[in-house]
């Protein structure tokens, strides 16, 4: 028998593409899956279309919650019924090519038990299905990664994004470790590599095996507005990451993390956030002249959120 894979499936208001999503699930060429969909309170039509779908292929197991908990909370509510070897996060409005599963899951079986992860190379589209950018010629374009990161990859993850967390596939043991994600944070990714690549190993296939989707509600577009709960998560991750640190070296990579996270909170206005990332940094160890230099800048009235913003379109778009 080929290993099971449990495909979480979120959905939250994805009316316009939950049915595409999911018959991309649906349809993959890997015999042996299990298909569990948790609607977070979709105030649109997706619940309904998704009953559909639920009502053409019976053995998915479709939970339809009756409050908006959040994308932790939900997943965790699928994954407590996950049966499978492997388990996939995949948000609806997400698109996966056909050989995906297959393609992975051999990928694992070529890995020893030491690897958890596995992640891959991703397109991104538009509402439309309009293709934007490639995942990884866009950070190498923009010179914010020259090779991606595999193995024990702690410090990797501490530092710098590179992975596109929709194309992850997960050894059911690394959630099982982990008692799922956190539900006390407003997004999972963070967390999930900072925690799951201090005990397990990541593997890389330079495949394009998934489209994920960017529009103007993707969570990532929120990111560093004032008032943004992601950008609080972060630094509960940074925080958790001190006692993840096992020699200097660790506690450099974080030390890096928190300095950059502190000139975001600092240029993007969150104040309550500037304080504690400034705190956590002297926790790890002294204050550099850049924390004065950057603590002086924002007292000048100038609009830093605008321009934060304007250099970060052009570095990231």
């Amino acid at each position: 028998m080929k290993p099971l894979v449990s495909v979480v499936c979120l959905c939250y208001n994805h009316e316009q593409f939950v049915r595409e999503a999911i018959e991309s699930v649906v349809n993959q060429t890997y015999p042996n899956i299990q298909l569990i969909i948790v609607d977070d309170c979709s105030h649109d039509g997706s619940a309904s279309i998704i009953q559909q779908l639920v009502d053409q292929n019976p053995r998915i197991t479709f939970i339809q919650l009756k409050e908006n908990i959040g994308n932790c909370a939900a997943f965790n509510k699928g994954f407590a019924l996950v049966k499978g070897d492997f388990v996939i996060d995949f948000a609806t409005d997400d698109v996966m090519l056909g050989d995906r599963i297959e393609k992975q899951v051999n990928q694992f079986l070529k890995l020893d038990q030491s690897y958890g992860v596995a992640f891959t190379n991703a397109d991104y589209i538009d509402s439309k299905g309009a293709f934007l950018r490639n995942h990884v010629e866009h950070l190498r374009g923009k010179k914010l990664i020259s090779k991606i990161p595999e193995g024990s990859i702690f410090r990797d993850v501490l530092t710098r994004y590179f992975i596109c967390g929709p194309t992850m596939m997960v050894r059911k043991k690394v959630f099982d470790l982990l008692n799922g994600y956190d539900e006390n944070l407003a997004y999972e990714d963070f967390d999930f590599w900072v925690r799951s690549s201090r005990n397990f190993k990541y593997a890389y296939l330079d495949e394009v095996l998934t489209k994920v989707r960017r529009t103007g509600n993707s969570m990532s577009s929120g990111l560093y507005e004032q008032g943004d709960k992601q950008l609080h998560s972060t630094f509960l991750v940074c925080q958790k990451g001190i006692s993840l640190c096992s020699d200097e070296e660790d506690r450099k990579s974080l030390l890096m993390r928190v300095r950059y996270e502190f000139k975001q909170a600092i240029f993007s206005g969150n104040k309550t956030e500037a304080k504690l990332f400034g705190q956590l940094e002297k926790e790890i160890d002294s204050h550099n002249w850049w924390f004065y230099f950057f603590t002086f800048l924002s007292w000048i009235p100038l609009p830093w959120s605008w321009i934060r913003k304007k250099y970060h379109r052009l570095l990231y778009n």
